[in-house]
């Protein structure tokens, strides 16, 4: 498989995660502690098949930042799942899409790194796009739109939190990067469910443990080894067009496959904000 589809396929499976997610009945918090655990278990044996060891000894410092942006991104799902249930997955997609534009507004002031007059500009015209995804004009078959997407921008702002530490994390290869963070995910996500009220499996299905597992197996292990393993042979730029993918595919499966309404603003304002992303990562 070469690196351009198996960036397209990790997309895609990414796309499809919300339709997975909604076929499970347990908490957020529950949901994205099996994905760690799942992944987690995925990963081990993918670098134990690969005879890969681990290199804890040569992370020194940025082992704290691992852990720190691992336990970032678990929380993460729980507000992505989060938003999932109380919006339709576009809008939801959508304002988690906002991530890359927090950490481009961020990096001036953490990195001091100068915004050009491009980067205003689409920094302006995306959040001009989220106003429009915002507005829950035309949402009204159940659900909470604004609590939707708060969960989603809160979803957004932890990403943009990992993206940041990874940017002082230099010595870990991507997929003993993904590892480690998912192994702080689960650690972190453990005693917060055990603390909220536990592990609750009574309510689960067949169709619930199947959907779990292919979120953890397929949606997280295998698609982040594919990611990773075509960045090594692909250019950023076309990885980062590639990784549009991944919301197109979520927009088009809310729109097709679950008919979920949504109003031609908020579709605009989705527009304006993968549009100027992808012209600032250009």
């Amino acid at each position: 498989m070469n690196a351009r589809l198996k960036i397209t396929v990790a997309m895609i499976l990414y796309g499809t995660i919300p339709l997975f997610v909604r076929a499970i009945p347990l908490a957020s918090a529950q949901v994205a502690l099996f994905r760690a655990l799942i992944a987690l278990a995925c990963l081990s044996a993918y670098k134990g098949i690969k005879k890969r060891p681990l290199p804890l000894k040569g992370l020194g410092r940025e082992l704290p930042l691992l852990c720190l942006s691992g336990a970032a991104m678990g929380f993460n799902w729980i507000f992505l799942f989060e938003a999932y249930r109380y919006t339709t997955v576009s809008v939801a997609t959508l304002s988690y899409y906002f991530a890359p534009v927090i950490v481009m507004a961020a990096c001036p002031l953490l990195f001091h790194e100068r915004m050009t007059k491009k980067q205003v500009v689409c920094f302006v015209a995306a959040t001009a796009g989220l106003v429009l995804v915002i507005n829950p004009a035309g949402l009204t078959e159940g659900g909470d739109p604004v609590r939707g997407v708060l969960f989603g921008l809160a979803a957004a702002a932890l990403y943009a939190t990992v993206i940041l530490l990874n940017k002082k994390i230099t010595r870990a290869s991507g997929l003993d990067r993904t590892l480690l963070q998912f192994a702080a995910a689960a650690a972190v996500l453990l005693p917060y469910v055990l603390s909220t009220g536990g592990v609750d499996l009574t309510g689960m299905t067949p169709t619930g443990w199947l959907c779990l597992v292919i979120l953890g197996a397929a949606h997280s292990g295998i698609a982040y080894a594919l990611y990773f393993s075509a960045l090594r042979d692909l250019p950023g730029q076309e990885a980062a067009i590639l990784s549009y993918v991944d919301p197109l595919v979520a927009v088009l499966a809310s729109l097709i496959l679950l008919r979920e309404p949504t109003t031609p603003l908020q579709l605009i304002g989705g527009a304006l904000i993968l549009a100027f992303t992808l012209a600032n990562e250009l």
